[in-house]
């Protein structure tokens, strides 16, 4: 009997050491109330702001609102799979999306899973969207050059890395294209030894603009370094609020790894309007045009991340160009004056100018770069320095010839002259130009070699310059991309290379 009994004792023995407690712990809360994609859980007194927040089916919300008794969640779709007195349950985690290099070439939703049915990103790292930015101490002066090889921009109202540049304009003046040659322009930046990294970030617009834009930088060999964040108009409106901030966050990486990123956001007004629907549902209270009070607070902290770090940081940068729509070109509106206040200057596109075929339609009045000055190379900045202050006099000039017929001698040389520039700044779209290039064709419309070319004639006059210059003084063109100064010798080679031309162009 003793015998047995000692044998039950060490199985029973060996059973409980064997016996593993793992027990799951986590707080978990009821469903008092969903709809409108928005839901409110109460129990989760421990929840994070931010937080990720899981549902029954799969359904994910993200905290926004903590109040006493209540937690307001806004959930990434699958409303209709939640219903009153679900279970949810607590990840302990704030909204996370990859990063990494596995992430080029990709069309990504804002937590990063994949919609261009490519297959799932391996990629092994992820960071929070909502990251607070680097004060003073960690950031240095805008003084590289973001080329966007658009020749009024680099000219006129240039970027550096690390600036944050608006673009403003109504629907259909440009804005997507701008963005867009940006972007094709950083190919070259990537034969280069300092490459710039993209993300475009398409916020509320329909899935076959954004399918065409990503037609567009495949064709031109630019997904290869650019990354696209789609949360389109179809997408709930809490997808869309965290687009921006996920496209950050990507382009933050690289910065943080001592490389270039730019970010575009396109658009911001869809943004603050997707962020609006969330708020008046969470039942935040109303301001101005129906918008919540922290409004402005949504895109400074997201602007706000861009910037160029220190060396002892790396000395990487992020730069950012969002993009906001106004309505019947008011650019004194809430929204637009608020992104005004925040960024480093605004490219404004208007609408006659688009439509009278001045494209890009850029208003050289009421644009301006705050900072990019000071990362214009010399050669441009020499050439550049009174174009934008020529133009805006020859606008004045031109309203005020309208009237009278009877113009001296040097107000009809200005308008020839005002006429030529305007043409020579036209450019067509997803065809960026070198910055020599640039240069080169500038100089010679401000020291008057075009003057006497008809009108007409200056684009192909424009066209067939460059091949000539590239082909017979390719030498002179590289001495200005690698020196980025007009030295005498330069400008005696351009003064011969442009006579010469201008006796074949003629015959």
């Amino acid at each position: 009997m003793d015998i047995k009994t000692d044998e039950i004792k060490d199985l029973l023995r060996a059973e409980i050491e064997k016996f593993d407690l793992d027990i799951d712990v986590s707080e978990v809360g009821e469903v008092l109330e969903v709809g409108d994609g928005v839901a409110r859980i109460s129990g989760l007194e421990n929840v994070m702001s931010s937080e990720l927040v899981e549902l029954p089916n799969g359904v994910f919300g993200m905290a926004l609102n903590l109040e006493e008794d209540n937690v307001g969640l806004v959930l990434f779709g699958g409303s209709e799979k939640v219903k009153e007195g679900d279970i949810a349950k607590r990840t302990e985690r704030v909204v996370e999306v990859p990063v990494g290099e596995g992430m080029l070439g990709r069309v990504v939703n804002p937590l990063g899973q994949f919609i261009d049915g490519k297959g799932p990103i391996e990629t092994g790292e992820t960071l929070p969207i909502e990251r607070k930015a680097l004060g003073v101490l960690q950031r240095q002066p805008v003084k590289e050059p973001l080329q966007t090889g658009l020749k009024s921009i680099d000219s006129m109202i240039p970027i550096g890395r690390g600036q944050r540049e608006l673009i403003i304009g109504d629907r259909q003046t440009g804005k997507t294209a701008i963005a867009i040659d940006t972007i094709i322009n950083q190919k070259k930046t990537h034969e280069g030894d300092s490459p710039v990294y993209c993300i475009y970030v398409a916020i509320g617009q329909k899935a076959s603009t954004v399918a065409q834009v990503v037609a567009q930088l495949e064709a031109s060999g630019a997904m290869d370094y650019t990354i696209v964040v789609a949360a389109n108009a179809s997408d709930p409106a809490p997808m869309q609020f965290i687009a921006p901030y996920s496209g950050s966050t990507m382009g933050e990486f690289f910065r943080d790894g001592g490389r270039h990123a730019l970010v575009v956001y396109d658009d911001l007004s869809k943004h603050a309007q997707a962020y609006r629907q969330m708020s008046l549902l969470l039942r935040r209270p109303p301001g101005r045009e129906a918008f919540p009070g922290d409004v402005f607070y949504l895109h400074s902290r997201l602007l706000e991340r861009a910037s160029k770090l220190s060396n002892d940081l790396g000395g990487g940068s992020l730069t950012a160009l969002p993009v906001i729509e106004t309505q019947e070109g008011d650019v004194a509106a809430y929204i637009p004056t608020n992104v005004i206040s925040i960024t480093d200057g605004q490219i404004y596109l208007e609408t006659n100018l688009f439509n009278a075929g001045v494209r890009p339609a850029i208003d050289v009045g009421i644009s301006v770069s705050r900072v990019g000055g000071n990362a214009q190379i010399k050669a441009m900045k020499k050439i550049a320095g009174m174009l934008r202050l020529d133009l805006a006099q020859f606008r004045e000039l031109e309203a005020f010839a309208k009237f009278g017929s009877d113009l001296d001698k040097s107000t009809q040389q200005q308008l020839t002259r005002g006429q030529r520039m305007v043409e020579i700044l036209k450019q067509d779209q997803y065809v960026p130009m070198s910055v020599e290039n640039q240069v080169a064709i500038i100089w010679a419309g401000n020291s008057g070699h075009l003057d006497e070319i008809p009108l007409e004639e200056i684009k192909r006059f424009e066209g067939e310059l460059i091949a000539y210059l590239e082909t017979n003084f390719a030498s002179t063109l590289s001495a200005i991309a690698e020196k980025g100064e007009l030295t005498d010798d330069i400008v005696s080679d351009l003064e011969k290379a442009v006579d010469e031309f201008k006796k074949a162009f003629a015959s």
